[in-house]
């Protein structure tokens, strides 16, 4: 693995040498998300295996191209997961696309986020030179946490060689219960639940029903079903899969459509936008099957009333950008920074954002 490696500081140093753009693929899984694609393509999916793993410790280490499914079957086999619930969209989905998309899947509010499970990454920037932030144990961290960086940069920063990632024991008990709600009404009870002691990991709503998980120790699930109602969902698991690799009704009803995802707080009243929602996360999470207009402007001005941003997730047309616009100072950041580790913006150019 080392020759490849030595190959790959070659190619990359030949590229920023030659200013030519280097598009980074893992699985391609998620060539969809963000801007449109450029660059010549630079396959990572030969760098894989799981370097190193210790149930007792809770961390899990393994190459870029090491697929997302073989992470979890062997996480499964030892009683824990990856507590973000990462969306694989294809079977060839690989940590380290994983890790540069920053996706999370239902447990995230409850679960944490990509880089919130971040413990350390080793990269290859623009220079061709390997650089390694963090460690392999969960206090390893002084100073500035650059490795959590990575988690949803769109491989703009560097190649992703390895990463460490903090692991979670499965849960012993699981239950998916629903109601029949009207959006405003199933706002109001998630967020109600939110603030008890529950053991809630997941919820959905969609067409006037709510999806709640309930996970953890039998006792909690149970009490927790008895003291909620609601009736309990059969073949939950599948559900649950359905929501997070997009493959729910809701996706499939229109999939040319622009799907938009609309990131604000828990608390954002529901109003019609247009077209159907789909809502996860407690409320923080709105999905909407199609824009009300070309540039969605209209969701953009009414998540960033709301606390957050839109995103256009799916479109074969990305003129109205990918990405919620970034204020200037923020802006000036991300670039100082692409500056210091790919100064010759090789790597995914514009797959963010037209200014690196």
């Amino acid at each position: 693995m080392s020759e490849l490696i030595g190959a790959w500081r070659d190619r990359v140093r030949a590229a920023a040498a030659g200013n030519e753009p280097l598009r980074i693929v893992g699985g391609g899984s998620k060539d969809f998300y963000g801007h449109e694609l450029a660059g010549t393509v630079f396959g990572t999916g030969e760098y894989s295996g799981i370097n190193d793993y210790d149930p007792t410790e809770l961390v899990i280490t393994a190459r870029c191209g090491t697929r997302l499914m073989e992470i979890e079957d062997t996480l499964a086999e030892r009683g824990q997961m990856l507590a973000f619930e990462p969306p694989h969209f294809g079977a060839d989905a690989t940590l380290g696309g994983c890790i540069a998309a920053g996706l999370s899947g239902p447990r995230r509010p409850h679960g944490g986020a990509v880089r919130d499970h971040m413990l350390g990454v080793r990269l290859l920037d623009g220079r061709g030179d390997e650089l390694s932030f963090g460690g392999r144990v969960m206090k390893n961290v002084a100073g500035f946490d650059v490795s959590r960086l990575i988690a949803g940069s769109l491989g703009t920063l560097g190649i992703i060689l390895e990463a460490s990632l903090k692991c979670m024991p499965l849960p012993r008990a699981e239950s998916t219960i629903a109601f029949e709600l009207s959006a405003g009404d199933a706002l109001q009870k998630i967020n109600e639940w939110s603030a008890l002691p529950l053991p809630l990991s997941a919820s959905c709503w969609y067409g006037d029903r709510l999806y709640v998980r309930l996970s953890g120790a039998a006792s909690g699930v149970s009490a927790a079903q008895r003291r909620l109602g609601g009736e309990e969902t059969e073949d939950a698991p599948a559900f649950w899969r359905a929501v997070r690799e997009q493959e729910h009704a809701f996706f499939r009803a229109a999939p040319s459509a622009p799907l938009w995802r609309l990131s604000v707080r828990s608390t954002a009243p529901y109003i019609d936008l247009g077209s159907e929602q789909l809502i996860e996360w407690g409320g923080a999470l709105r999905w909407i099957g199609a824009a009300p207009d070309d540039s969605g402007e209209r969701l953009r001005a009414w998540a960033k009333e709301q606390g957050g941003h839109a995103t256009l997730f799916r479109s074969a047309d990305k003129s109205a950008g990918a990405f919620h616009a970034l204020a200037p100072p923020l802006l000036a950041l991300h670039k100082r920074l692409k500056a210091a580790l790919d100064p010759a913006g090789i790597f995914n150019p514009g797959r963010m954002y037209a200014e690196f």
